[in-house]
């Protein structure tokens, strides 16, 4: 049987296909720019037209499919845009779903990723929740802009702390739920990096890997909401759910640090200062 990747281009999605090859799994990348996903992957997967938004996609990217890696789109920013995929889970007999959550979400009701665990739990669907910390790639993604045009890390998370985990990390988690889904039958993983910092460390440390002085500009809610709506032009209910993360952040919900990476994976998780110096070009 074959093992579903949506968001398969993304920053996790990749990964997560990457490392199920490495384990030898039959993978179905899926998603809506199928082109795309032949040039990243060639023939290396099964390539299949996915889109949460159409359930006429949902029969042909189920077919020989026993597990599914789920992941929320960020224009996606209601829970129940995920509803009728998951239904279709539930009539599939998967026999493992693993849905990239967020750390926390347990006791977090704002963020959709709390709705959504319930919602998988709720159907008797069996899962393997994985909750990781902050993305590094988020700030060599999204919050580079910044970095290379201004120097300066424009993020409104305080003082804050965040245990960043990198991608490929969390990639290689996930394939390791999905290859031993009865293992990991209805279980919850939170995985962060080894360290916790908040963003005058991350200034710090690019400054050092970039030989540039960036700094740490720490806005207001409004300020970061306005700027990435207006200026960056993103969209609206993305912002939103950012703002929302940013402000769990700040009351300390991010700052964890587990071992669960290495207990999932006999691995030590990759360092930001591994991170930046392997991205450094992201930044300059």
């Amino acid at each position: 049987m074959k093992v579903l990747i949506t968001g398969a281009s993304g920053n996790v999605g990749r990964y997560v296909v990457k490392e199920l090859l490495s384990k030898g799994e039959t993978v179905v990348a899926a998603g809506t720019n199928t082109e795309k996903l032949k040039k990243i992957f060639g023939e290396t997967v099964d390539v299949v037209n996915f889109d949460f938004a159409d359930e006429k996609t949902y029969e042909k990217a189920l077919e020989e499919v026993d597990r599914v890696f789920l992941m929320r789109p960020p224009h996606l920013g209601k829970p129940e845009d995920l509803y009728p995929f998951i239904d279709a889970l539930k009539s599939h007999n998967i026999k493992l779903v693993s849905f990239l959550s967020l750390m926390g979400v347990e006791k977090n009701t704002i963020p959709p990723h709390h709705k959504i665990e319930k919602y998988i739990e709720k159907l008797g669907i069996p899962y393997a929740h994985i909750r990781p910390g902050f993305f590094m790639q988020n700030v060599s993604g999204i919050h580079s802009v910044e970095i290379k045009e201004n120097n300066e890390i424009f993020i409104p998370a305080g003082k804050s702390k965040s245990s960043f985990i990198d991608a490929a990390d969390i990639g290689l988690s996930v394939a390791t739920l999905l290859h031993e889904s009865e293992k990991y039958k209805n279980t919850a993983h939170t995985i962060t990096g080894a360290e916790s910092l908040d963003y005058y460390n991350i200034a710090k440390i690019l400054s050092e890997v970039t030989g540039k002085k960036i700094i740490y500009k720490k806005p207001g809610f409004l300020n970061y909401r306005s700027y990435y709506i207006k200026k960056r032009g993103l969209d609206k209910n993305y912002v939103n759910v950012t703002v929302a993360l940013y402000f769990m952040t700040r009351m300390g919900t991010a700052k964890m640090v587990t071992n669960e990476f290495y207990h999932l994976t006999g691995r030590k998780p990759r360092t930001f200062l591994e991170f930046a110096s392997e991205n450094v070009n992201c930044f300059v």
